[in-house]
């Protein structure tokens, strides 16, 4: 990224190597890291019915677990609503952050 011609160019202009770097540089890099972001964070809040079951942990995951065993369906369709409300806030996040990018604009 920051051998980009556009990196270059303001380079050339004499601007601070530390404003090139945060202003055009990394906002540039960040919609990358952002698009991963969302999913990876929706990931480990999910991932915790995994860890709660391994290691008997109390929580969401661990009465998620044992609502399916006990076919508690009430339950399993809250805690199914609760994590979809996770993903979705996670992904809504990302998609309000990826103007930081100036080439992306809200329409």
């Amino acid at each position: 990224m920051l051998g980009a011609d556009y990196v270059r160019m303001v380079r050339s202009k004499g601007l601070d190597e530390r404003a090139v770097v945060w202003r055009h540089g990394l906002r540039n890099a960040l919609v990358p890291v952002l698009t991963l972001a969302g999913p990876v964070f929706a990931n480990l809040i999910v991932g915790s019915i995994i860890v709660e079951s391994i290691f008997g942990l109390p929580g969401v995951g661990s009465l998620f677990v044992t609502s399916i065993a006990q076919r508690d369906y009430g339950v399993i369709m809250g805690v199914t609503l609760f994590y979809a409300v996770v993903v979705l806030a996670a992904n809504l996040a990302v998609d309000l952050v990826y103007p930081v990018d100036p080439r992306v604009r809200l329409a």
